[in-house]
């Protein structure tokens, strides 16, 4: 899913009045208590691929579902957008899967020893916890803005990973401190200025999800395909 923060954690107090109300400590905190209640997630999403180099905006948008259990976590994105073919990303908990709907073909990637760094990213601000976002980034807070009619704080994550840093150096999110969960995210390519940018809406947490939520509407004649490297 980013520009250099606002520090005052010189003066919590300031921090506090500056953001209406909220500080960088409460809303990790809100983050922490969601990622302890997180049992699912569905949301509408539009996301938009900013390619500088031509100044193009790839816009796509559709549903996505979240799912933690027995420590497992699942992901699927469905892009429904009728401007563009139908697509779908499906995180099992060890693989991901790419469907191309329109061709019937598959690409399989194995998240092998990057697990662990793919499932940061993939839950950020979606059942992810205030105190594991300060493990792989520097985090601070830079503003109260709103997003579809939700006042959230605008976080700066800056990963400690220099391996992570390579792909994205900077992260944005927008975080509902109500329930801690994220309405924006906006990750920024370093030097490029390639970003990506997410809008969540229509989010609903710990209710039940469709019974096809996680399965991809594959058939005998898809074509299945492991990249290697």
């Amino acid at each position: 899913m980013f520009a250099a923060a606002l520090v005052i954690a010189w003066c919590p107090a300031m921090a506090f009045a500056q953001n209406g109300g909220a500080s960088l400590d409460s809303v990790l905190a809100s983050m922490d208590k969601a990622a302890q209640q997180f049992r699912s997630a569905e949301a509408d999403f539009k996301w938009d691929q900013f390619q500088s180099a031509v100044a193009e905006h790839d816009v796509q948008s559709g549903q996505i579902f979240f799912q933690r259990s027995n420590g497992r976590l699942e992901m699927m994105a469905h892009v429904t957008d009728p401007k563009n073919a139908e697509k779908y990303a499906l995180y099992d908990g060890s693989t991901v899967r790419l469907f191309d709907a329109a061709a019937n073909h598959v690409t399989e990637y194995a998240t092998g020893k990057n697990k662990e760094t793919f499932e940061t990213f993939l839950v950020l601000g979606f059942g992810g916890s205030g105190q594991d976002l300060k493990k792989s980034f520097d985090v601070s807070m830079e503003a109260m803005e709103p997003v579809g009619g939700v006042n959230a704080a605008r976080l700066l994550l800056v990963p400690k990973s220099q391996k992570v840093r390579n792909v994205f150096d900077k992260i944005y999110l927008w975080i509902n401190p109500a329930n801690g969960i994220c309405v924006r995210q906006k990750l920024m390519e370093p030097q490029t200025g390639n970003y990506r940018d997410a809008f969540y809406t229509n989010i609903q947490l710990n209710k039940s999800l469709p019974k096809n939520a996680f399965k991809l509407p594959t058939n005998s004649k898809t074509q299945v395909v492991h990249p290697q490297g």
